[in-house]
């Protein structure tokens, strides 16, 4: 038996009976306030009009001047009276609301369904499953336990993005993954592969690098701006190797602004600039990290073998890859016309470098 001490703080304690009656109190008040005509047609002829609201639940009055539901289950010897005919309680009213919420907080919050079975067991409420939602979208604990962070609204895309106009490979991300062992004699040597992408049209350049050291990167940049030719913008990660290329890039474009109109008109016709993402903040590189992803999902099924590969190997599988990746469709085929085809990024990037630089 549940023992509540009395709130004059005396000592004394509450007994069960004692609360259940403060309990039919309340019960009897919030009857009296929705059903005062049906009370007093209670006391007087013992059934309520056919105009009143809860005719068709054939209600009763009990020893204790509760409003009670009729039933079919009287002849029921193992059904409790409060299941037989449970108290009939209003719709609309604020002692409803904290019995279903004392319902709700007594299985430990427990699901919607649970607190229906235990409130069916001795109450009846007009839309019962819709007031225990309301009460249960109200609870603090409930609101705190089941709350999620909410994503913010995702920006516009970049200038990059949406450029119009330019050749492939103008607009560049650069990324590393890796790193790859390769088999070089008896002995396994790590590669890592340098991925070029498009920001305009999504098309992807592959490079292998032997490490990653700022040498590395700046020789596997050369090679793609001897076959893509010279990027306006450059967009990375901050990685030690990409800040190195870019200030040594810096340096080389401010060489060739000292030499002769000649070699410079030859060698700097488009200059490069080379922007770093915020730190920590990975979501920026999304352009790449996605393509990085599908270059190796690509890399695994040309490879389907569990050896090492060899540097040749590995050259080879990454350009399989790169013509793969590059050839996926960007436009609809329509099934009606079988001379239609689709335009795929090589359309694009087909074409050779129009511009080089010297980074010697």
């Amino acid at each position: 038996m549940r023992k509540i001490r009395s709130p004059q703080g005396s000592g004394c304690v509450l007994q069960g009976h004692e609360i259940r009656k403060a309990e039919f109190t309340l019960i009897r008040q919030a009857q009296t306030q929705a059903y005062p005509d049906e009370i007093e047609t209670l006391k007087q002829h013992g059934i309520v009009s056919k105009s009143s609201s809860i005719y068709r639940l054939s209600p009763f009055m009990d020893s204790m001047g509760t409003i009670r539901m009729g039933s079919r289950i009287e002849a029921a010897p193992e059904s409790a009276y409060p299941a037989k005919y449970p108290v009939i309680l209003p719709k609309q009213h604020s002692i409803t609301t904290l019995i279903i919420d004392n319902m709700h907080r007594r299985p430990l919050h427990a699901n919607n369904e649970t607190v229906h079975n235990e409130m069916r067991q001795q109450y009846y409420v007009a839309s019962l499953r819709t007031l225990i939602r309301k009460v249960s979208r109200n609870c603090q604990f409930c609101k705190i336990r089941k709350a999620v962070p909410k994503p913010p609204m995702m920006a516009s895309l970049p200038r990059v993005r949406l450029t119009p106009f330019v050749r492939a490979f103008t607009y560049v991300g650069v990324d590393y993954f890796g790193p790859v062992e390769v088999k070089i004699g008896r002995s396994l040597v790590k590669r890592w592969v340098a991925l070029f992408t498009c920001l305009t049209v999504r098309a992807i350049h592959l490079e292998v690098t032997h490490s990653l050291s700022s040498q590395s990167c700046i020789m596997a940049f050369r090679r793609f701006i001897a076959r893509r030719g010279a990027p306006r913008e450059v967009y990375s990660d901050n990685g030690t190797n990409f800040i190195g290329a870019s200030r040594q890039l810096s340096e080389e474009q401010h060489k060739m602004q000292q030499v002769n109109k000649d070699c410079a008109t030859t060698f700097t016709n488009a200059h490069t600039t080379w922007y770093f993402n915020v730190p920590a903040a990975p979501h920026m590189g999304g352009p790449w990290e996605r393509l990085v992803r599908s270059v190796k999902t690509a890399m695994k099924v040309i490879s389907d073998c569990k050896t090492h590969p060899s540097d040749e190997v590995l050259e080879t599988v990454l350009l399989e890859a790169e013509g793969v990746i590059n050839s996926r469709p960007l436009t609809y085929v329509p099934l009606d016309d079988a001379d239609a085809e689709a335009l795929t990024l090589t359309t694009f990037c087909c074409t050779g470098p129009t511009v080089l630089i010297s980074l010697s």
